[in-house]
């Protein structure tokens, strides 16, 4: 019975190295793999799976009106990777679960857990509730020796605690954290 993976993980953390190399591994045997990524996601342009190392690799773009289950039923591929899993909707990772299901087509979906506010995205809060196997891929904090677990956004370099759920940007724009360091920060800029 195929499942539901959800792996997530701080910015920064080879998220999207890990989709790539998974990519790489069903490839390289002969095996058809469908790799998904947001159209929010525009970082390297829309359809482009990246990561900060170079690699890159396009991808099939969920947009409203996609039907990922419709797409992997025809197609049959022995996996589908999701990059920026956060970004979906609820109804979007059901469709997942059902691929996995229905169809008996393993799902990885990568992505962040919280934004930069420590709060759940619609995507994460869906896939921690439904996906069959959680697992963490760790990072370790910007400012100590902890793992990072939270995102920290900045803007030229200070740390901010404000502004939209969604803003696209790398390492110019975020910067892994423990939640000590993160407290501490927004202490110092008398955000708590």
């Amino acid at each position: 019975m195929a499942k539901l993976y959800f792996r997530y993980g701080t910015m920064n953390s080879g998220k999207s190295i890990e989709v790539l190399r998974t990519v790489h591994n069903y490839e390289e045997q002969g095996k058809k793999v469908l790799l998904f990524t947001p159209s929010v996601d525009d970082r390297s342009g829309v359809g482009i799976v990246a990561s900060r190392i170079g690699m890159q690799k396009s991808a099939i773009v969920i947009q409203d009106g996609v039907n990922m289950k419709e797409l992997a039923a025809k197609e049959r591929p022995n996996c589908i990777l999701i990059d920026e899993a956060q970004f979906l909707n609820a109804g979007q990772i059901e469709q997942l679960a059902e691929i996995a299901d229905d169809l008996n087509i393993p799902v990885i979906a990568y992505g962040l857990r919280a934004d930069f506010m420590g709060q759940l995205f619609e995507g994460s809060a869906s896939l921690f509730a439904i996906a069959d196997k959680i697992e963490e891929i760790k990072t370790v904090c910007w400012y100590c020796d902890k793992k990072a677990t939270m995102n920290m956004r900045c803007k030229d370099g200070v740390p901010i605690f404000h502004g939209e759920q969604i803003q696209i940007g790398g390492n110019e724009s975020y910067i892994p954290v423990c939640r000590k360091c993160y407290t501490d920060k927004k202490r110092e800029a008398g955000q708590h």
